[in-house]
């Protein structure tokens, strides 16, 4: 039997999260294990049920969605989070995925890819819709002018190449015949280069540099 991927729901709405447990119970591989109505309950109840995967709203009343993304990514990294939202802002969008979260989806989003973006989150992948990525690299492009990007060496780009393509630490670092503690030595550095903190926005990067 797979292992079920345990989902926290953090949003004000109680209209919201009852019809995402409705969906959610329609996935065989997912487990509703709690609900959250602010930021702040999302990161106690992070601590108490350790979910996998966390769909978490911007807007909350009391501590917002992207202070608690970046209290995850500090206090509980292993938890992934993926963005839910109603409101299709550029900015709000970047914040978050430069806060550590893995995902960005609409609340208008089909069943589908909240499923794929879910099960790719609890594998440790980024997976933006194209859309969402085009606006990513947009504005990527706008930041460029402020800071020089230091090149990386070809066994970066190797390793950032995996990333994109949606493959797992561990499984670059057996292509590459290198440790999986190595693997992510160089995400560190790469991240540092670009600027960025975590894969989605170092793919956007690298992508609007024409590396991948």
């Amino acid at each position: 039997m797979t292992d079920l991927i345990r989902i926290l729901v953090a949003d004000d709405h109680l209209i919201i999260r009852q019809g995402l447990r409705l969906i959610l119970e329609t996935g065989s591989d997912f487990e509703l294990v709690g609900e959250a109505a602010d930021g702040a309950e999302a990161v106690r109840l992070c601590l108490e049920k350790e979910p996998d995967v966390v769909l978490m709203d911007l807007r909350m009343p009391g501590m917002d969605g992207l202070t608690a993304i970046e209290k995850l990514h500090i206090e509980q990294p292993q938890i992934a989070v993926v963005i839910l939202t109603t409101f299709n802002e550029d900015d709000l969008m970047m914040r978050g995925l430069r806060a550590g979260a893995k995902g960005y989806l609409l609340k208008d989003t089909d069943r589908e890819t909240l499923f794929n973006t879910l099960r790719a989150a609890a594998r440790g992948e980024t997976l933006l819709r194209p859309e969402i990525m085009a606006r990513v690299l947009s504005s990527v492009g706008e930041a460029q002018g402020a800071q020089e990007i230091t090149e990386l060496t070809a066994r970066e780009l190797e390793v950032l190449r995996g990333v994109a393509q949606g493959e797992r630490s561990k499984e670059i670092a057996l292509r590459l015949g290198i440790t999986e503690r190595t693997i992510k030595a160089h995400l560190a550095s790469i991240y540092n280069k670009l600027g960025v903190d975590g894969r989605a926005a170092a793919i956007a990067v690298a992508a609007q540099k024409g590396w991948l």
